[in-house]
């Protein structure tokens, strides 16, 4: 339930603190006293937009925090722990900041910031406020349709059905993509068809290009190569000497130098070793020269080879062999599909009529679901409301089918007939202000229990009524207390009455400004309010009295 509310800085409210009860706690005060202040105020805790005019002092922030008790409350938890949301046992804290000079509001929960949609997830597993714009509620088949899977407890039905209706959705787009796909294919396949000739006939393999330009270079340039060749041989092992030579005669020397030289310098060993070594690089250079040989038609033939290279290279606008071998592979991927796309495609229409027919399994069970608790919904509507003044009400709820959606496949519609010898029609068409709001409560009333919400705020819901109705829909408020919290914004002193708490909303005037307050009232006091209500005078006798009859009843 809601334990207290916190509001400072806020329109025309310095500072407010109020503790709340369980049961039925009641609001009331004069018109422009400020109730709409307080109710704007919560709004900004369910996620509502804020304004940055509604900031009293630019200079400081406003801020709205409420503590809502939570003791036992799963669905809150599970919530939490999905959102990364900090939980606390017995408390649930939610603030919202705003800051007139950075035009900025923040959001927190448990005093840990997070993004505004989180808030709102919370807050709706909260509150539920009642306005009278949301009597329009009411007409709207979303709002029929959510009352009466409520009442039909559908919830996990719903859950499985998404499920389901979701799979069946994208069985079925990927079988339209399939068709679409296979059908672009189909256009162009002759064309597929000789760029894979084209890729296959060339016989591509990885490294080819390079190997064939190193090859190409090589050829073009053999009679540099051979002369930068015979240069180094002549280096290391000419006819009129070289570094061989010049190596062996050198070892020839060190061999007799056996008593000057240290014998761990080791030299005629290394010298040995270099003689090897330069012996072996000479070798390799003549095998590369004997091996290299003017063919002009091995260079005519790399080069054809690499020009079919470089042409399918351009067409296909890639730069290397292994691009050319990927778009070969995808080819061929493309091809192979197009040739087996008939029991591809059997396939997948196959798993989305399966997938349809679970959608529609769930669907029918969750329409019977809702047939009987539309059936029941309308017997107790009729028992609730032809007591608020309604006493040739008939109501009609009807379920018919729709096309299959994520909600199952019905339409639900709510028809009402406020007098004798009249059809059952929707309710934009034919009912009142008073009617609307009177329903709004009896729907209220029958779902109270199905609510998993701890708290519920009603905004002036009996606008349009008075006299018994007034006090029935008092005792319809206070029968919804005995199962959930609630908080009643009222201008009836017979709903008023009936409430366990009773605060009163207020402004005061000083030399420089208005500001609006909120305080709960003693017994005595009661009395003096609900004679204000009456008679607009709190000290009139006999408003007096008639407050205090209303208080015993």
């Amino acid at each position: 339930m809601l334990e207290s509310l916190h509001i400072s800085n806020y329109a025309l409210i310095d500072e407010v603190n109020i503790d709340f009860h369980t049961g039925l706690n009641i609001i009331t005060g004069e018109t422009g006293a400020g109730k709409s202040i307080m109710l704007g105020a919560l709004s900004l805790i369910l996620g509502g937009r804020a304004d940055t005019r509604s900031v009293r002092t630019a200079s400081r922030k406003s801020v709205i925090e409420a503590v809502f008790a939570i003791d036992d409350y799963p669905a809150l938890r599970s919530y939490c722990d999905a959102n990364d949301i900090e939980w606390d046992d017995t408390r649930c804290i939610l603030r919202r900041e705003i800051s007139a000079a950075t035009g900025r509001s923040r959001a927190f929960v448990n005093d840990s910031p997070v993004p505004l949609s989180k808030l709102r997830g919370v807050a709706m597993l909260l509150v539920d406020i009642h306005s009278q714009h949301q009597n329009q509620l009411l007409s709207q088949p979303e709002f029929q349709l959510q009352v009466i899977d409520s009442l039909a407890s559908n919830h996990a039905r719903l859950h499985d059905h998404a499920v389901r209706y979701q799979a069946f959705r994208d069985a079925a787009r990927k079988m339209k993509m399939a068709q679409a796909a296979l059908a672009k294919s189909r256009e162009d396949e002759e064309y597929m068809r000789y760029q894979l000739e084209q890729l296959t006939e060339l016989d591509l393999y990885e490294g080819e290009q390079e190997e064939l330009e190193r090859q190409r270079d090589v050829l073009s340039n053999l009679a540099d190569i051979k002369r930068h060749l015979g240069d180094a041989l002549e280096a290391l092992d000419g006819d009129d000497g070289g570094a061989l030579d010049g190596l062996r005669t050198a070892s020839d020397a060190v061999d007799s130098l056996d008593s000057v030289l240290d014998d761990d310098d080791n030299l005629p060993e290394r010298l040995d070793n270099a003689i090897i070594e330069i012996d072996d690089i000479a070798e390799t250079l003549r095998r590369a020269n004997s091996n290299l040989h003017a063919d002009p038609a091995a260079l005519d033939r790399i080069e054809q080879r690499l020009g079919s290279i470089y042409s399918l290279q351009r067409k296909h606008r890639v730069d290397s062999v292994e691009a050319l071998m990927e778009i070969q592979g995808k080819l061929q991927k493309k091809l192979d599909a197009l040739d087996n796309s008939d029991e591809t495609l059997r396939a997948l229409s196959r798993e989305a009529r399966r997938l349809h027919a679970l959608a529609k399994e769930s669907a029918a069970e969750i329409s019977a679901a809702r047939h009987e608790a539309a059936e029941r919904f309308a017997a107790d509507l009729t028992a609730a409301a032809m007591p608020l003044g309604m006493k040739n009400l008939r109501v009609d709820i009807a379920v018919s089918p729709t096309e299959l959606s994520s909600t199952g496949s019905d339409r639900v519609d709510f028809l009402f007939a406020f007098n004798k010898n009249q059809q059952p029609i929707s309710v934009a068409s034919g009912a009142s202000g008073g009617e609307i709001s009177r329903l709004m409560l009896s729907i209220k009333s029958i779902i109270a229990s199905k609510m998993a919400l701890p708290s519920i705020i009603f905004d002036e819901i009996d606008t349009g009524v008075s006299g018994d109705v007034a006090h029935r829909m008092g005792d319809m408020m206070r029968r919804i207390a005995g199962s959930l919290q609630v908080i009643a914004i009222t201008h009836l002193p017979a709903v008023a009455a009936k409430g366990a708490h009773h605060y009163k909303v207020y402004k005061e005037d000083d030399e420089m400004s208005t500001h609006t307050y909120i305080r709960p009232l003693s017994d005595d006091e009661r009395v003096a309010e609900l004679a204000l209500m009456l008679s607009g005078n709190a000290d009139d006798e006999a408003a007096r009295a008639n407050a205090i009859s209303l208080l015993k009843q």
